[in-house]
């Protein structure tokens, strides 16, 4: 669920078409219900300063005000429902706060929900909404018996009023909902790179080094039953075995190349890139323009970003060049978005027609969401028959001294 209000053709409110219309009774509905509802929360809001206030001194003061704000924002969901059934309002339902156990504790918990800008924001509408209440009360049952003639105008103009108080206080925080959505999101992301990623080097190793290792192990053994019996055929045998460790051998550099390969560690990404572009079955110019080299994790994506469109553009682009190029964009204050960005741009002259949510997990989608599981972009332009061009842009973060 998207964590911020939002406002589409179906928030709009509809046209007024006469006193009957179906949207015009809902809207009085609304506004005569508005009075004992308001009474409540406003009720309910002043007891909880009061009370706070007086207690404000004492020990049992800021837990009893972490529970009156509680409370307050539970004020908010009936609210959000009627608005949502008689005004057509859809505005999100907050994301719930953690409790003390998911916080970290009592503290932490306390201060979350004190300082919680959905409670607040539903104590102030429940202080403002009572005089409104009694005004727009007022008005409709009045306007039912005497203003009939104009009762669909002036409702609709009271009810614009009751949407705009609803959206602007009952609405989730948008940036810190939109951003806490995020970095959940992210953080799923990040999981489940992580799994899929244990579970290729179990296969890997399962099926590759490991299998030809427990048949080294077998063929060793017959050649040292063999030795005295038949000693060129031990000798065939263990030089067999011979070709099969290097072959395993080869195997596992190629896995740990594929983890995090020791070039990268050692001498950065323009060498590292460099040696991914020897391995493409198509020429390759790679050109790196960085001041320095970012952190180690920012650089690990980087590199598996360019692997991957490389192997991409040898399987499937049917070209007959490409190019890599990184660079650094912007800069300023180091740790934030204003330090500046990392930009990759891969392209190749193949045959273009790339599917930015082929693959699943595992091609451009997975490396989407690699890329966005650290606030970075990921664009593909891929025209059929015109080559593909994928730009990568992550947040440049300074490597730890």
């Amino acid at each position: 669920m998207t964590a911020s209000s939002h406002t589409s053709d179906d928030d709009r409110p509809p046209r007024v078409r006469g006193a009957f219309d179906v949207s015009t009774w809902k809207e009085i509905a609304y506004l005569l219900s508005n009075l004992p509802v308001a009474l409540i929360g406003f009720v309910y809001t002043v007891v909880m300063v009061a009370a706070m206030a007086g207690l404000s001194v004492t020990a049992v003061g800021l837990p009893l005000l972490a529970g009156g704000l509680w409370g307050a924002r539970q004020l908010g969901k009936p609210e959000r429902a009627r608005a949502r059934a008689l005004l057509g309002v859809r505005v999100d339902e907050p994301t719930p706060l953690p409790g003390p156990r998911r916080s970290g504790g009592f503290f932490p918990w306390l201060w979350t929900n004190i300082k919680d800008p959905v409670a607040w924001r539903t104590v102030l509408y429940a202080l403002v909404r009572l005089p409104w209440a009694v005004l727009t009360f007022s008005i409709a049952l009045v306007g039912l018996f005497v203003l009939w003639p104009v009762l669909p105008w002036l409702v609709r103009g009271l009810a614009l009023v009751d949407r705009a108080m609803v959206r602007g206080l009952l609405s989730p925080s948008d940036g810190l909902e939109r951003r806490i959505a995020e970095l959940e999101s992210g953080r799923g992301v990040v999981v489940d790179t992580a799994a899929a990623d244990l579970r290729r080097i179990e296969r890997d190793l399962h099926d590759g080094a490991q299998a030809r290792l427990v048949a080294l192990a077998m063929g060793l053994g017959l050649a040292k039953e063999k030795v005295l019996e038949d000693p060129d055929a031990a000798a065939a045998m263990v030089d067999e075995a011979h070709g099969e460790v290097k072959i395993a051998l080869q195997e596992l550099r190629d896995l740990a190349r594929g983890i995090h390969p020791a070039v990268l560690t050692d001498r950065g990404l323009d060498a590292a890139l460099s040696s991914l572009a020897s391995r493409c079955v198509v020429p390759v110019k790679v050109a790196v323009d960085l001041p320095g080299r970012p952190a180690a994790a920012i650089e690990g994506i980087a590199y598996f970003v360019v692997s991957e469109l490389l192997q991409n553009v040898s399987k499937h682009a049917r070209a007959t060049g490409a190019s890599v190029e990184v660079w650094r964009a912007g800069g300023g204050r180091p740790g934030g978005r204003s330090a500046g960005r990392l930009l990759i741009r891969v392209s190749d002259d193949g045959r273009g027609g790339a599917d930015p949510l082929a693959g699943g997990g595992s091609g451009m989608a997975g490396l989407a969401e690699r890329v966005g599981a650290v606030d970075g972009v990921f664009l593909v332009d891929s025209p059929e028959g015109g080559g593909t061009v994928v730009t990568a842009e992550l947040p440049w973060r300074d490597r730890a001294v």
